[in-house]
Parts: C-alpha cells; sequence; structure tokens
C-alpha cells in the first residue's frame, strides 16, 4: 500500500465520520454487549492464541472472500471449529469491502470474542462498534500517537472493550506501551509500501515487555512462521488471508495451532 492509499483511507474515513455515517449503529436487535475481559483473557489462555479474520478485500491483495456478506457465519463457525481464539472482522467499507453487522454476526453464532478493525480516528467510531458487540477495538499508533491512543483506547475501556495497539517499529512500540496499551500487535505488513518481512516482527517481540499480550500480525501462512514468532515471544497471532484462501479454514486453523 503506498503512501497515498493509506492517505486515502483516513481520508475516506474522516469524510464518513463528517457524514454521519459512525453515528446510528446497531439497532436495538444486533447489540450484543460487549467483553473485553473475555478477549483479552482469551488471548492469555495456554498454546497458540489464533486471532482468526475475516476480511473481504484489500488494497494489495485485492478481492480475498467473495461474497462475503453470504459466507459470515460459515466462516465464524469453522473458527470456532478450529478452536480460534477470536475473530477479528474487517469493517472497514471502502478499501476492505466490510460491513460492521459482520461482528455481530460473527460473534453471534460462534459464541467468540470479535476484535473489529477500522481506522479509528474519533470517539464516535467507538461507540459505533460497541454498538455492534466488539469486544476489542484496533487502534493504530502510526496514525494516532500516544496521547490520542491514551484516550482512545481509555474510552474504548469505558465502553467494555479492550484495545489491541497496532504498532511497525521500535519507535511505535514506545508510543503503545507509554500509551498504556495491555495488547500490542507488530504488523509484519508495512501499511505504506505493504511489504511483508516476519523478520522485522520476530526482531520487535523483545521490546514488548511480558506483562503485555504480545500479537504477530500479518504474513503468516504456515506452522513453521507460528512457531519461530512463538520463539520470539509472540503469544497470539492474527491471521486472515491465509484461512479465507484456504478451502478448508477449519482444518488449516488446526495445522497452524499445531493439532494433530
Amino acid at each position: 500500500m503506498s503512501a497515498s492509499v493509506l492517505d486515502s483511507i483516513v481520508s475516506a474515513t474522516r469524510r464518513r465520520i463528517r457524514e454521519g455515517r459512525y453515528s446510528s449503529g446497531a439497532g436495538p436487535g444486533q447489540r450484543p454487549v460487549p467483553d473485553g475481559a473475555r478477549f483479552l483473557a482469551s488471548l492469555r489462555e495456554p498454546g497458540a492464541r489464533i486471532i482468526a479474520e475475516i476480511k473481504a478485500k484489500s488494497p494489495s491483495a485485492g478481492v480475498i472472500l467473495r461474497n462475503a456478506d453470504r459466507k459470515i457465519e460459515t466462516m465464524a463457525l469453522a473458527y470456532r471449529r478450529g478452536h480460534a481464539a477470536a475473530i477479528s472482522v474487517v469493517t472497514e467499507p471502502e478499501f476492505f469491502g466490510g460491513d460492521p453487522s459482520w461482528a455481530a454476526r460473527a460473534k453471534r453464532i460462534s459464541g467468540l470474542p470479535v476484535l473489529v478493525k477500522d481506522f479509528v480516528l474519533e470517539e464516535v467510531q467507538l461507540d459505533f462498534a460497541a454498538s455492534y458487540g466488539a469486544d476489542a477495538v484496533l487502534l493504530i499508533a502510526s496514525i494516532l500517537g500516544e496521547e490520542r491512543l491514551r484516550q482512545f483506547r481509555e474510552a474504548a475501556a469505558e465502553r467494555g472493550m479492550v484495545s489491541l495497539v497496532e504498532t511497525h517499529s521500535l519507535q511505535e512500540i514506545a508510543v503503545a506501551l507509554a500509551s498504556g496499551a495491555e495488547i500490542v500487535g507488530v504488523n509484519a505488513r508495512d501499511l505504506r509500501t505493504f511489504d511483508v518481512r516476519l523478520e522485522g516482527a520476530i526482531s520487535l517481540a523483545s521490546a514488548i515487555p511480558e506483562g503485555c499480550v504480545r500479537v504477530a500480525e500479518s504474513g503468516i501462512e504456515t506452522r513453521d512462521d507460528v512457531e519461530k514468532l512463538a520463539a520470539a515471544g509472540y503469544k497470539a497471532f492474527l491471521i486472515g488471508e491465509t484461512l479465507l484462501r484456504s478451502e478448508e479454514p477449519e482444518v488449516k486453523l488446526r495445522e497452524l495451532r499445531g493439532e494433530s
């Protein structure tokens, strides 16, 4: 993803905020209750804790899950059967083809805690995510900075949600930790170039203290990848495209977790 694409995503998000697209939220019948404590506890359980992602498309990969709206329940149940720790739902509509209602649907059918991934720029987006039952939200250090990270992390907690703070560098990890983050993700994919380097994520793991949950994000394709990242100190692994492109996502998830 070039800098211009990232800038375009942020710009489009700001436009949706101005247009009030994040103001209404889910209707009364769609309001599962956020439970950030359960999300955090699930990531801290023994073993390889995989956050399995539902994503329709991306600017770099194009369409990943065709007719995604018809497959939310199918994927969520496959992830439950494959023993995912949680489900990540990419809800950004324009560049990733997402829909916030998918979060409520995935949570309802699977019973698993759900992370909502969007580009959070204003507090109204936290209300919006909570209305769809998000147990966790993604906060990106590179577009927020320490003060706003702390503000949004605390605001999310007030709404019952925990925050996964995404980083890409030592500097961003320091910002995340200074903001009080309990869950720190290291994305092996550079949001500006979209290059993926697992080695970079491996080298950054030791900068995150053991008291935090370390989450490795992007580019994880094999059990060997999981084992290398786990050896570096990662506790959880956010995996999307590998599972979504698999003909048997439940089987692939078990394989990545090291289950026979």
